[in-house]
């Protein structure tokens, strides 16, 4: 999944011509988070609210580097090693640019839209929780805008969770 998520900072040993005594490297241990010494995987907080995956693939005790492959990905990779350059050094952490505003207000009623749904809700109930808005007759239902909001975003839900979920981890790209 590290391949799928462009948010996943790879550590690995840094190059000998990289290596000084002077400089200061991150010790792992100093990250806080959960270590999962199977995979060498830690979910480090980042202090707003959200939490980055960093991988480890070195020995302990070597200084570590951060591995970017350079392809269509690596501006996004850099942006992770920037959020956890900024938790390192205590300084204000950069937001997470993956998705606009709009774009996780729209994730977020497609997936309570789909709990509804899995819950027994109608469509009507769905949109008088999510629009807020009061009871309509049938007619008014059938042409109500609502009706065809939520039925788009139901069918919006159905990819995601099928598996579609994977293109909000990765940065929008121009063509």
């Amino acid at each position: 999944m590290a391949q799928d998520d462009t948010s996943v900072v790879v550590l690995a040993a840094a190059p000998d011509e990289l290596v000084r005594a002077e400089h200061h490297w991150l010790d792992p241990e100093r990250l806080d988070g959960d270590l999962d010494a199977a995979r060498a995987d830690r979910m480090v907080p980042l202090g707003d609210g959200s939490q980055i995956q960093v991988m480890s693939v070195a020995r302990e005790g070597l200084p570590l580097a951060a591995v970017i492959p350079l392809d269509i990905d690596g501006f996004a990779r850099l942006e992770a090693v920037h959020r956890l350059w900024a938790v390192m050094h205590r300084r204000t952490i950069p937001p997470d640019t993956r998705l606009t505003r709009q774009q996780r207000q729209r994730a977020r009623r497609m997936l309570q839209a789909f709990d509804g749904s899995r819950d027994g809700a109608t469509q009507q109930d769905i949109a008088q929780i999510l629009f807020r808005t009061g009871p309509v007759t049938r007619d008014e239902w059938q042409a109500s805008s609502y009706r065809f909001a939520i039925m788009a975003l139901l069918k919006d839900a159905r990819a995601m969770v099928a598996g579609g979920y994977r293109h909000l981890l990765r940065h929008r790209r121009r063509t």
